[in-house]
């Protein structure tokens, strides 16, 4: 579950790391308040306004209704926040990691300037915690270069890049910290303060069960505090059971309605680019069929995995929501009836099918396991439209033949 910048920000609060100030913010009125009061508290005329999407690049990202708009902008009064804001509230945000459809903006963040002092005494670093599956261990991922342009600095610089490792089961330890300070060149106070940040910050990814924590940048001030300037979490959703607290931070409008529909149905749901839409029970049995559609001929459009208790209404949840693509040109159904019996399965297609009405696209469905001959008989004697297979090949030849029609 990722989370927006101000809402990481707010949890790691929780475990003393240091944060840029600010204020979200849904409408304008509620911008220019916000402006005023941080003003206040600062005694700056400057704030930063923020694009409140999930996606990085806001900063060089750019409204497609107002090319010439940034998603993170740095204001000094008033009038400006309150441009800024109609701008960015209810238009779109494309950056390079929401691709060209972009993401609207229904948030925006008023924070604090943290510019305040000479471009010699300041300084931004990177720093992310994440899993590296390949050694099994936590890896905090840090860099001297933070900034915009941290994406350039690991393809074109990866010696700038390091790497501390963290065992399983351990903390970070007092020697790990100060290493990490000294390899970003940290001294004095500056040192001190690093070594704390990067401490609660190892804290705050294992005690919230983050997937993935980036600080991007990090900054050092000229009176050498370290304050993570921008936040992206994202959440494990494995173990939001331990954190019911949390859920009530998920944000549906940022995510695929599609995906957000089959969830609320218990489906196993990714949209994908193809032309075969797929309802399979398994995740193993998912990736076979989606290598047996592309052998013959197609792409599969989706990844659909009903579980191994599908019925009616999870077939019928899973129809509706694969015949929202308008690119699917044919729907393989791949049943293993182990856990569910294969009739019943049939039943809940033939079902499915009546109540949705007329559907004008080729629907083949494959049932193995147990009562899959009874489930066959169901399907063929259903007077529908419906095509069954036996065997693998059975239905690769028959979505083939699908796709030449």
């Amino acid at each position: 579950m990722n989370l927006h910048e101000y809402q990481a920000k707010e949890l790691l609060k929780q475990y003393n790391v240091p944060t840029q100030e600010g204020i979200a913010v849904h409408n304008v009125d509620e911008a220019v308040n916000a402006y005023k009061q941080i003003a206040v508290d600062t005694g700056s005329k400057f704030v930063v306004v923020k694009a409140q999407i999930h996606a990085g690049g806001r900063g060089k990202g750019t409204l497609k209704e107002v090319p010439s708009q940034h998603g993170v902008q740095v204001v000094k009064s008033a009038e400006d926040v309150e441009t800024v804001a109609k701008n960015l509230l209810g238009n779109t945000l494309v950056t390079i990691q929401t691709g060209e459809a972009g993401k609207k903006v229904s948030k925006i963040l008023i924070a604090q300037d943290m510019y305040y002092d000479g471009p010699s005494e300041r300084k931004e670093f990177y720093m992310s915690v994440l899993m590296d599956r390949a050694k099994k261990q936590n890896v905090i991922m840090y860099s001297t270069e933070g900034g915009m342009d941290i994406e350039d600095v690991a393809h074109n610089t990866p010696e700038l890049i390091f790497k501390e490792w963290v065992k399983p089961g351990y903390s970070l330890q007092g020697f790990q910290a100060r290493n990490i300070a000294f390899n970003l060149g940290l001294s004095g106070e500056a040192h001190k303060n690093m070594v704390k940040f990067v401490t609660n910050l190892y804290n705050a990814y294992v005690g919230l069960d983050c997937e993935m924590l980036e600080i991007n940048p990090l900054f050092k001030s000229a009176d050498d505090k370290i304050i993570a300037v921008d936040c992206k979490m994202g959440l494990d959703d494995n173990a939001l059971m331990r954190h019911k607290n949390l859920v009530d931070l998920r944000d549906k409008t940022e995510e695929d309605p599609t995906e957000v529909e089959a969830g609320e149905h218990n489906l196993n749901y990714v949209k994908l680019d193809g032309n075969v839409g797929c309802m399979v029970n398994g995740a193993g049995l998912a990736m076979a069929t989606m290598d047996m559609i592309k052998l013959a001929g197609g792409e599969p459009a989706n990844f659909l995995d009903v579980g191994g208790t599908a019925n009616a209404q999870t077939v019928e949840a899973g129809f509706r929501i694969i015949m929202k693509d308008p690119n699917v040109k044919a729907i393989l159904i791949n049943i293993f009836g182990g856990i569910v019996r294969c009739d019943r399965v049939a039943a809940g297609v033939i079902e499915a099918y009546k109540n949705m009405g007329t559907i004008n696209i080729p629907i083949i469905v494959r049932l193995q396991g147990t009562n899959a001959e009874e489930a066959k008989k169901l399907i063929e004697g259903s007077g529908l439209q419906v095509q069954s297979a036996t065997l693998l090949s059975e239905a690769a030849d028959l979505v083939q033949k699908a796709l030449n029609n």
